[in-house]
């Protein structure tokens, strides 16, 4: 290799294997560094990943992209994934099951703003003040081009433009916690506004929703690494990253208190305590404040094979004091034909639900499922388990100030859902930074040649 060749071809360590890293990993090999990328556990995808529960390879926890995540759509199509075969497209609806005294809105495949003009005039178990203060949000937000002069609550906004009672509770809501996973009473209204900008302020396939027919991890974590591979770089897993030094020239990264490899750039793509952790030592300008959290619960209830849903996933009206604490409830078996008769419900702000106890809560989960789906056989499934990440996202407040990916020095980047992004901690803000935190490096590297 010539000495320009190796200049240009840079050593640079990931760390954290999570979508935030794996995207950056991938963006870096492509460019032609030699990547390895270091995850702590044995399984890629950090809080969006594979896990094996009862013989099936499930998830640990259920999650629904948008066709507005174009970045992560872009990597999907650059590492040769067939969405159409990985994901089950749906266009945008809230659907409730006849237990619920729900809503029944689903936009149909025309062009925007056409298709929630139709969706909404079609509407059913929504009145006519319901549809006038829903068509009202929707034409004032537009002439606000979707921003706020100042933040304040989601409850807060929707109070300021008459929304009704139940299009909160049957739209509003459950829109917000599924997005934002803060309660709407705590919720940012800018970013809830963004995502709405870019979903159902876009085109029509930007509203679209987008169901994982594959785990998580195979989705993209592991094609991703397939790719740093094939392109010369490592992957360790199983291997934690106890500590980064600089000597003002290379990055050494230690395993266990003894020097694994030293490196020309790094990326710390841990979640926020991590990432805290390890640039302690090294930069006092990357400060990660020290973020609230919201739980996600997940309950995967087994029922026989020849159990099915009306529809691949319903909406459900949760309300705690009645022990009602699912609120969207997916049908493996419409995604993935070995998971026949098994159902996943989303519990989001979990962490009331998750301090009745997993056998509790699945009781319940049970019981409500029979109630809202009309099907009293739900009450007593084969098997149930309960899947909850205690730290699924940050609390996603008004104004809350998030870092950036740079730091003062411009071979050190960080990378993560909780950096400063017009989202919540979705994995499209995770898929965004990694991109954004690969871009930083290679413009350093250019401008070191």
């Amino acid at each position: 290799m010539s000495e320009t060749a190796s200049r240009m071809k840079q050593a640079v360590a990931v760390i954290g294997a999570g979508w935030a890293g794996c995207t950056a990993a991938v963006e870096l090999a492509r460019a032609g560094h030699q990547v390895t990328l270091y995850e702590s556990s044995r399984t890629l995808g950090g809080r969006a990943r594979a896990v094996e529960m009862q013989g099936k390879i499930l998830d640990n926890g259920q999650h629904i992209l948008l066709g507005a995540y174009a970045e992560s759509l872009r990597l999907f199509k650059m590492l040769g994934i067939d969405t159409d075969q990985a994901l089950l497209r749906l266009p945008l609806q809230m659907r409730y099951p006849a237990g619920c005294d729900g809503m029944d809105f689903i936009a149909p495949r025309l062009p925007a703003p056409l298709h929630l003009l139709v969706a909404l005039l079609r509407a059913k178990g929504l009145s006519g003040s319901d549809k006038m203060a829903l068509a009202r949000f929707s034409s004032a937000a537009r002439w606000m081009d979707w921003q706020l002069n100042t933040d304040c609550s989601v409850s807060e906004l929707l109070h300021r433009f008459d929304q009704t009672e139940r299009l909160i509770k049957l739209m509003w809501q459950p829109l917000c916690i599924a997005a934002l996973n803060t309660p709407p009473e705590r919720a940012s209204a800018q970013i809830f506004l963004n995502v709405l900008r870019d979903s159902l302020g876009a085109r029509r396939v930007a509203s679209d929703m987008l169901i994982p027919r594959v785990d998580l991890t195979t989705l993209f974590p592991q094609q991703a690494a397939n790719f740093v591979v094939q392109h010369g770089g490592t992957i360790k897993t199983g291997a934690t990253v106890q500590k980064i030094a600089n000597d003002n020239r290379k990055w050494s990264v230690m395993l266990d208190k003894t020097e694994d490899a030293e490196y020309d750039a790094v990326i710390v793509a841990t979640s926020a305590t991590q990432a805290a952790i390890l640039l302690a030592d090294v930069t006092m300008n990357a400060a990660i404040p020290a973020f609230e959290y919201e739980a996600i619960t997940t309950c995967y209830l087994q029922y026989p094979a020849d159990t099915h849903l009306a529809l691949p996933f319903h909406a459900l009206t949760d309300d705690a004091d009645s022990g009602c604490w699912g609120q969207f409830v997916f049908d493996r078996g419409q995604l993935d034909h070995t998971q026949s008769g098994l159902l996943a419900v989303v519990v989001s702000t979990s962490t009331s639900a998750i301090d009745i106890g997993h056998e509790a809560l699945s009781a319940a989960i049970a019981a409500q499922l029979a109630h809202a789906l009309q099907m009293p056989a739900l009450a007593h499934p084969e098997w149930s388990r309960i899947i909850s990440e205690k730290r699924a996202t940050f609390s996603c407040t008004p104004g809350l100030q998030r870092p950036q990916e740079k730091t003062e020095f411009p071979h050190l980047a960080i990378a993560g859902d909780y950096l400063a992004s017009d989202y919540p901690a979705t994995l499209e803000s995770a898929v965004r930074s990694g991109v954004k935190a690969a871009s930083l490096l290679r413009q350093h590297f250019t401008a070191e040649k």
